[in-house]
């Protein structure tokens, strides 16, 4: 039998180690998470954050959202930003949220704009919802049972429900209008620096995003929020929002708007925007965007739109420095995010194009391009038509009758000779003849005149 004082030292043993076992684990799971602000901090991508954050998210897993605009079925470059700050929230150990912003999408966001914006029905928005989940499975894990798998809602769901009088009464009176027109996207439309004004549907924008933070902190855990520095404002309305209404503490992290060194917009070329989707940009011209970058601004996109580590990208960069003409840098860029959103099979193709292009690509190479592909890479290359009836066509007549490749036979003749023409990237000789079998995708032919001067023959 053992005495209450054996007793009572039995218990007081085992709670010391109980407690000190937790002290434990819980310094070992705080050193083994890896840090979420450290991680975006060297890589450039922080510039607000609520103070507390990072103690906040290294106590252990932590859910944040982003809210992503569904007005298009496809996400842009432009989007990247945030979508990396997911997935490097998920590999940090975190969960994050997609938030598709059906309801808030009904309204138009006033931050950053200059006009209202065409406004989507349901059916539209539903639609570009499920096409911008299946980019995001690219990037980031819905499907597995870790408990930080990924979960993406749309706002429509739970504002649907709500009649303008109840959310007025419910969610109004939540925030002033002293402290809604206080917000720099209101004061920016209010004060005459556009003509437009501001409708009330946009000036109630920050009630919605508000809200949106509250409603998930309640249901989801949720206690960040991330998105453009264009966003503090909408974001803090809402952890302003969950402090008034049920005295919860929530945070707040911005990243920065990308531009590019030149100061024009990140994500626009002369053909509009740069799409995940590969129906609206190809891989191929996808590949191009990034391989074209200045040095400059490799050097930037490739901590934020890469997964490499640190050591990697300063070895990278410091090998760029000293070779530029070889553009490494780029080309790691381009190889990163085009295997990233559309797989190592495309990123393949992508460069065997551009490689016909500015390299000594084979036949082989070129007649695997795809019709699309093939325009996009000789994009302002000079093109004739020939009717389909011509063919078999003798080569000299194809290029110096039937087209202007050469301004006469003669000329034609000479060149052949000393083997500077190609047809489909294979020297041909003066006697052969051009057949409706040489035909890629059916109706072209591409007819080369030395190592650079390439031209299109459709033939139709």
């Amino acid at each position: 039998m053992f005495s209450d004082a054996n007793i009572m030292i039995f218990i007081k043993t085992n709670l010391f180690f109980l407690t000190l076992s937790c002290f434990w684990i819980v310094k070992l799971t705080y050193k083994s998470m890896k840090n979420f602000v450290k991680e975006l901090e060297w890589r450039g991508m922080i510039h607000d954050i609520m103070p507390g954050t990072e103690e906040k998210l290294m106590e252990g897993c932590t859910s944040a959202y982003v809210g992503i605009d569904p007005t298009a079925d496809s996400l842009h470059v432009g989007h990247l930003v945030s979508v990396m700050m997911l997935k490097h929230f998920q590999s940090c150990g975190h969960r994050p949220i997609a938030l598709v912003g059906g309801a808030t999408g009904m309204i138009g966001d006033p931050s950053g704009k200059s006009m209202e914006r065409n406004l989507l029905d349901e059916e539209a928005l539903r639609h570009n919802q499920e096409c911008i989940k299946k980019q995001l499975s690219r990037f980031l894990d819905f499907e597995s049972d870790a408990p930080n798998k990924a979960v993406l809602v749309n706002n429509y769901d739970w504002m649907k429900e709500f009649s303008f009088l109840s959310f007025i009464r419910d969610v109004g009176k939540m925030i002033t209008v002293n402290y809604m027109m206080a917000k720099d996207s209101v004061k920016k439309r209010l004060t005459g620096e556009t003509r437009e004004g501001m409708s009330f549907c946009e000036f109630s924008y920050q009630l919605l995003q508000g809200y949106d933070y509250l409603h998930l902190y309640q249901t989801e855990g949720v206690r960040l929020q991330m998105g453009g520095s264009d966003q503090w404002g909408n974001i803090t309305t809402g952890t302003e929002m969950i402090r008034r209404a049920i005295g919860g503490e929530a945070f707040a992290l911005t990243c920065p708007l990308i531009t590019k060194s030149d100061g024009i917009k990140f994500g626009k070329t002369e053909k509009g925007n740069v799409w995940l989707d590969p129906e609206r940009t190809s891989p191929y011209a996808f590949y191009q965007f990034w391989l074209n970058v200045s040095d400059e601004d490799a050097e930037r996109y490739i901590k934020i739109f890469t997964m490499l580590g640190k050591e990697e990208i300063d070895a990278a960069i410091v090998s760029h420095r000293e070779a530029p003409h070889l553009r490494s840098l780029q080309k790691l860029l381009a190889r990163e995010v085009t295997v990233m959103v559309h797989g190592e099979q495309e990123y393949e193709k992508a460069v065997n194009a551009t490689s016909i292009l500015f390299g000594n690509a084979t036949s082989e190479a070129l007649a695997s391009l795809d019709e699309r592909t093939f325009l996009q890479v000789f994009d302002g290359v000079e093109n004739y038509t020939v009717a389909k009836e011509k063919l078999p066509c003798g080569i000299i007549d194809l290029l110096s009758v039937e087209t202007a490749v050469f301004p006469s036979k003669g000329e034609c003749r000479k060149m052949l000779k000393g083997g500077g023409v190609s047809i489909n990237k294979k020297k041909v000789a003066e006697d052969q003849t051009v057949s409706a079998d040489d035909l890629m995708n059916g109706k072209y032919i591409l007819a080369q005149k030395g190592k650079k001067n390439y031209y299109i023959i459709k033939v139709e």
